[in-house]
Parts: structure tokens; sequence; C-alpha cells
């Protein structure tokens, strides 16, 4: 394996001077830079990546934490995140919490440790203070930490509005609300806006929490409507509960969309390959991805940001499991 003496022995010049031209760090003579980078060329030498980033303290990596990459909202997520850091130089380090605090903190110090540039945060631990001290570029993502932490997330209440009144509009008379986790931002943003549309409307209502888990809701739904045989209508916090709702609604031989409707949350692609396929609100995902790395890469390079918060549009994507046509209206 070629090392950097071997290129400093080509060149003609001292192992420092090579040092300082693959670390752009100190004078060189335009000679001396050709001929190390001519020797380099030659020698096909490839810097050693574990001394570069001990030596500078950063290593062209940014962390990105999800709570659960089962839920495959958060593989969308991802996908967008790493197109556009790739774009700009950086690779993505993907950490699964399972939404545990110890396992999160675990992450992050094993990131440090191999000096991540930046992290950006989608995980949903629900406990945040460890973040306020670190002293790393942090971007919140479909999460709020903090007003001084840069935040990507998407028109969560007044998309569930939007669901909520289209269900009414499609003539449910009493809606369930499937609640994602409490504490959790956007599940309570949903949660609020579902809860404001139906008050005001005087709209019978039942709220039960189903966190964000398709066995969960499944099995929470049937229970649900056995109890409660006129619900007519379903405000999912998720697609994915969205989907265990669906199931249950098969089991206990309820049409979709005749005797109940149900309308998601996220946009997710598996929803359009559901039977029938899956009505939504649907979060502009990849522009979610997008936001959240090019804020990142300007806290890295110390840029002054415009704005610490970043709130998405949302659109109600129309398809089978409400009454009516295919179409897209924007939140």
């Amino acid at each position: 394996m070629t090392t950097i003496k071997d290129v400093a022995k080509y060149a003609n010049v001292s192992v420092a001077t090579v040092s300082r031209v693959l670390n752009q760090k100190g004078y060189v003579s335009k000679e001396a830079e050709k001929a190390v980078t001519s020797a380099i060329e030659a020698l096909n030498y490839k810097p050693n990546a574990i001394a570069r980033t001990l030596y500078h303290k950063t290593s062209g990596m940014i962390g990105l934490l999800v709570p659960d990459i089962a839920n495959p909202f958060f593989p969308e997520l991802a996908r967008s995140i790493e197109d556009i850091a790739l774009k700009k130089g950086y690779t993505v380090v993907l950490c699964n919490t399972d939404s545990e605090l110890v396992k999160e903190q675990q992450y992050v110090r094993a990131l440090q440790q191999k000096y991540v540039d930046g992290l950006i945060l989608a995980t949903g631990t629900g406990s945040y203070e460890h973040y306020q001290t670190l002293d790393m570029p942090v971007v919140a993502l479909d999460r709020f930490i903090s007003k001084d932490i840069p935040t990507v997330v998407s028109e969560n209440k007044n998309g569930a509005k939007a669901a909520t009144m289209h269900l009414i509009e499609k003539g449910c008379t009493f809606i369930a609300h499937l609640r994602g986790p409490k504490g959790l931002a956007p599940a309570d943003d949903r949660y609020e806006g579902f809860k404001e549309v139906v008050e005001a409307k005087g709209i019978a209502h039942i709220i039960v929490e189903t966190g964000f888990h398709i066995e969960k809701a499944e099995e929470v739904v049937q229970r649900l409507l056995k109890q409660h045989p006129t619900v007519d209508g379903i405000f999912a916090s998720s697609d994915v509960t969205a989907a265990g709702a669906m199931k249950a609604a098969h089991t206990l031989k309820r049409e979709i969309p005749s005797e109940i409707q149900i309308v998601g949350f996220d946009g997710i692609l598996f929803g359009d390959m559901l039977v029938p396929s899956l009505t939504t609100v649907q979060q502009p995902i990849y522009e979610m991805g997008v936001r959240s790395v090019e804020l990142l890469v300007q806290l890295i390079e110390k840029k002054t940001l415009l704005s610490y918060w970043h709130e998405l549009p949302t659109t109600l994507k129309l398809r089978g499991t409400t009454k009516g046509g295919s179409l897209s209206v924007k939140t």
C-alpha cells in the first residue's frame, strides 16, 4: 500500500509538504504542489480517511436518527436526505433508535466519537434536554426540540383539519381519531386539528391512542368498532395506523368506503398499493429531507440562517377509502 512517505519520495519533497497539500493548510509553492499532485496520481495514493478525520476533527459524514426504520415513512425520508447529502459531499449514517432514549444517547456518543459533522434528528423519545448543550450542528426533522434548533415539519394541524372536514363532507356522522403518541409534536398537532373541526361542527367523535403501529391499530380498531358499531369515519394519525384500521374493518366485514371511510396521514408510497387505495394527507417527504440537509450544511459551514422554523404545506390525496374520485387538494 502506498504511503505518504512514498508520495514525498516520488515528488522529491518532505512529508510535511505532502501533508500541507492534502490538508490544504500552510504555504506550498506552485512547483511543489504540482509535484505532489502528480505523485499522488502516479502512485494512486489514497489518503487515510481515519487519519484525516482525527486531524481535522471532521469526517464528511452526518448522522440521521430515526425512531423506527420499519415505518415506511422514515426510509422515504432517509432516501431524500441521502440523495441531497451525497450531492453536497456528505455520507449519511442511519441510526434506528426504537424511540428508546438510552439507545439514542448511545448513538449520539458514537457519532461524536466519529467526528460526524452534524445530526438530523427525526427520532421521537420526547426528551430532548441533552441536545441543548450538544457541541454539534443539529436540525430537527418532523420533530420540535427547541426554538434554538432549526426545525423542518409539515403543516400537521392544517392537514388534520382538511382530513376531518373531508370525512364530514362525505357524510360521516361519528368519527374516530387514531391518535399518535402523546407528547410527540406531530401527533399532538394532528389531534388538535381533528378536535378543532369536530367540536366546531358538532360531530360525534371518539379518540383512541394507537401510536404509529399497524398491529396495535388493528387490535384497537377491532375493539372500537365492536363497542361503537355506528362509527362511520376514521382519521388515522399515520398511514401505517390507517392500514391497521383497514385490516380491522375487513375482518369485521365493514365495507370501505360504503360503510366506513378512512383517511391516513403521511402520503407514503405503500398507501397507493392498498386495496382500496388510501385517502391520505400527503406530507412533502422528499422536500422535507432536502430542506433539513440544506439547513444542516449551512450550520456546518457556519452560515447565518434566515429562519429556524420551516413548515411545509400538505396535500389531501383523495383515493379509494373515502367516497368520490381521485384528487389532490392543497390543505
